[in-house]
């Protein structure tokens, strides 16, 4: 699952929410991505159909027939999706300094004691 959507082809915050559905189990049918995602959003099933329709058109998404109807698995991995996203993020906003993305979160106090605990033993880590 290396596969990245498109250049040019962003994951929009309703597709990512179909997306997170079958991340966390896969394969599905546009039914079961209905279920799982559809209730919380007050989405339909042509709704879930359209956003898987416009996933795979991008590539993040591929389909297998079983009989008649499709299963939907996930091209790209979350883990992979989240890089892109982050440093873009970091581009958009901080000049492409994560530091600065940090200096941010601290000065708006968003960090917690654990979190900037985390972010040391992260540092610590790194630096091996």
């Amino acid at each position: 699952m290396a596969a990245t959507p498109q250049p040019g082809e962003r994951i929009t915050d309703a597709e990512q929410a179909v997306m997170e559905a079958l991340w966390a189990r896969y394969p599905l049918t546009a039914n079961e991505v209905a279920d799982a995602v559809g209730p919380a959003r007050g989405w339909s099933l042509p709704t879930v159909k359209t956003l898987l329709s416009r996933l795979v058109a991008k590539q993040a998404v591929a389909t297998e027939p079983q009989g008649k109807r499709f299963l939907y698995r996930p091209l790209v991995a979350r883990a992979d999706y989240a890089a892109g996203e982050s440093r873009r993020l970091v581009d958009r906003l901080f000049g492409g300094s994560a530091a600065g993305l940090f200096a941010h979160l601290a000065e708006a106090e968003a960090l917690s004691d654990s979190d900037l605990t985390e972010i040391e033993q992260l540092l610590k880590e790194l630096r091996k």
